[in-house]
C-alpha cells in the first residue's frame, strides 16, 4: 500500500507545474504507454521496425512523433550507430524504465476491470451510434 498523497495534492487547485498535471502531460499521447511497454518487454531496447511490429495498429507516422516525444520528456533514448546503413535502436532511460512499473499497474487494474471496461465501451458505442 502506498502512502497518502501531501496534503497540497489533496484539494484544488492544482498548479501547472504540480505532479499529477506533469503525469498526465506524460500520458497525454495515445501510442505512450503501449511503447513504453513494447520497449520494456523488448528488453529495454529495440530497432524501429521491430518496435513497430511488435503494436499492430501503429503507424510509422505515430510511432515516430511518440519516440519523438518519449526522448524529448527523458523516457527514451535515441542510438545511433555509425556502421552502413545507419543503425538506429530506442532504449528506456532509467526514468522511463522506472515510469514502466506504474504502467504496468494500470494494465492488471485493466485485466481485472475488464467486464466493466467492456460494458463501458459498449455504452459508448450505443452512445455514438
Amino acid at each position: 500500500m502506498t502512502s497518502p498523497l501531501p496534503d497540497h495534492y489533496r484539494q484544488a487547485p492544482f498548479a501547472e507545474d504540480c505532479a499529477p498535471r506533469r503525469i498526465l502531460r506524460l500520458f497525454s499521447g495515445k501510442w505512450t504507454t503501449m511503447i513504453l511497454h513494447t520497449l520494456h518487454l523488448l528488453g529495454g531496447t529495440a530497432r524501429p521496425g521491430k518496435l513497430q511490429r511488435s503494436i499492430p495498429d501503429l503507424s510509422k507516422k505515430m510511432m515516430t512523433q511518440t519516440l519523438r516525444d518519449l526522448e524529448s520528456q527523458g523516457l527514451i533514448r535515441r542510438n545511433v550507430r555509425q556502421i552502413m546503413p545507419p543503425h538506429v535502436d530506442y532504449s528506456l532511460t532509467e526514468l522511463g524504465q522506472t515510469f514502466v512499473e506504474p504502467v504496468e499497474l494500470l494494465y492488471h487494474w485493466a485485466i481485472r476491470n475488464a467486464d466493466a471496461l467492456d460494458r463501458l465501451a459498449q455504452h459508448e458505442a450505443s452512445t455514438s451510434e
